[in-house]
């Protein structure tokens, strides 16, 4: 097998920078080089410095764009695919009217497996080469999902939905459906090639007592696995939250006392939260997922990241397609700039960069497999083009650092800055209607 030198500036993040002066996060080198071999990175340096020990690697010259580790969304729906840009509903109205119809369709394994086909096809196209992902209430559709992810050899997250209420016909299982099917997905794709199976049941509102119970067992009996859900994303879904659970103390004790809480949870939105609710995120490690696109589309609220850091979560971002309106992480970056804005918060492009490789490998339990170049992690890689369209060229006549460079790629950016994809190793991304 012939090793890869890939040729760049090389950015790599060792841990979240604590400011926009704060260089010693990460590891920049202007003449930079990956070598690749067997889908990992075998070494990081200076071009000069490994070309010596490259032996008859093949050379792919990226100069003069930056090599940076791939990025990761730790929020996404794979069967609302065709439903993003959806026009005029808040989150209620949104789910009734398109999503729930537009998820009965993955009941075909076809229509699924043809979906899931094009749906990595954008995240790549993107940049994206890791996500968690929930698929329908369907086995087919989570078998669609994991099998494509196979086939490029990605390392994913997923599973199928729990859902047996507040849904139409057709998107309905029940307690022990949901846990058998969920049982035998955790059997046929945990650990196969980089699959990872998340527990999901949808949120509260879909999901009756029995089934969040049944959830937890499942939790309980595969720790190994994630649990992923969503959590207060609209005042009048927390209303009738708190209708069908009376006894709870708020949103989130539902999940807690079902044992769904822990390391491996990820809570997708987390707007609007008490105290309590942040303080025991805090305390059993779950973690905030924001998703700023989606919340500004849909209307839903502003994500408190400085607010529920302080208290100690460690927070994901994510693009929530298709609530969410851009399949980019470049693009969450821009929306979450201006999300947390209007919070009276930053986000320095130094920590946005951090955020959306290292640091959702972190929230995902992940670091030293993905999310930096270091020697020895999976060579999953985004080579990023801030010359991408002609506005951006423009405007990069007048930059003199890094950090402007990046900001210019955060707020710009989008696909077309996605100069090639590599997946473990191998360039994914068709570029002008071929693989490179």
């Amino acid at each position: 097998m012939t090793d890869t030198l890939l040729r760049g500036r090389t950015l790599s993040f060792h841990r979240e920078p604590l400011g926009p002066d704060d260089t010693d996060a990460f590891t920049y080198i202007g003449d930079g080089a990956l070598l690749l071999s067997g889908g990992m990175i075998k070494s990081i340096g200076t071009y000069p410095d490994l070309i010596p020990v490259a032996g008859d690697a093949q050379i792919i010259d990226h100069r003069p764009h930056l090599l940076m580790a791939g990025f990761i969304d730790t929020h996404v729906h794979f069967p609302q695919t065709q439903v993003i840009a959806s026009w005029g509903a808040q989150l209620m109205d949104w789910l009734n009217t398109y999503t729930f119809p537009e998820e009965t369709r993955y009941a075909d394994a076809a229509f699924a497996a043809k979906m899931a086909g094009r749906f990595f096809d954008q995240l790549i196209a993107h940049g994206t080469t890791t996500a968690a992902a929930y698929c329908s209430v369907h086995k087919t559709s989570a078998d669609a999902y994991f099998s494509e992810a196979l086939s490029r050899n990605m390392r994913v997250i997923g599973g199928k939905v729990l859902m047996d209420r507040n849904a139409p016909d057709g998107l309905r299982d029940t307690p022990q459906s949901g846990y058998d099917d969920t049982k035998a997905l955790i059997e046929k794709w945990q650990g196969r090639g980089r699959a990872h199976y998340a527990i999901t049941p949808r949120f509260a509102i879909t999901s009756t007592p029995e089934q969040l119970e049944t959830a937890g067992a499942l939790a309980a009996e595969h720790p190994e696995c994630y649990v992923q859900t969503h959590l207060s994303e609209n005042h009048d879904e927390i209303a009738l939250t708190a209708q069908l659970y009376p006894d709870a103390k708020d949103y989130l004790h539902i999940y807690e006392t079902n044992n769904l809480l822990g390391p491996r949870t990820l809570l997708g939105h987390a707007l609007h939260l008490n105290e309590r609710e942040m303080t025991v995120m805090a305390e059993t490690g779950a973690h905030p997922v924001f998703c700023p696109t989606s919340n500004l589309f849909l209307g839903s609220g502003l994500f408190d990241d400085a607010g529920l850091r302080a208290r100690g979560t460690v927070n994901g971002i994510a693009t929530d397609i298709g609530g969410g309106t851009s399949y980019s992480m470049l693009q969450t970056l821009n929306e979450g700039y201006k999300a947390l804005h209007l919070r009276g918060q930053n986000l320095h492009p130094y920590r946005a960069f951090d955020w959306i490789t290292r640091g959702n490998a972190d929230v995902l339990g992940l670091t030293g497999k993905i999310g930096t170049l270091g020697a020895g992690t999976e060579a999953d890689i985004v080579v990023l083009d801030a010359r991408a369209t002609d506005a951006m060229t423009l405007r990069m006549e007048r930059v003199q650092t890094l950090a402007e460079e990046l900001f210019i790629l955060q707020i710009m950016g989008d696909d077309r800055a996605i100069a090639q994809t590599y997946i473990a190793g191998k360039p994914a991304k068709t570029v002008t209607g071929a693989a490179l």
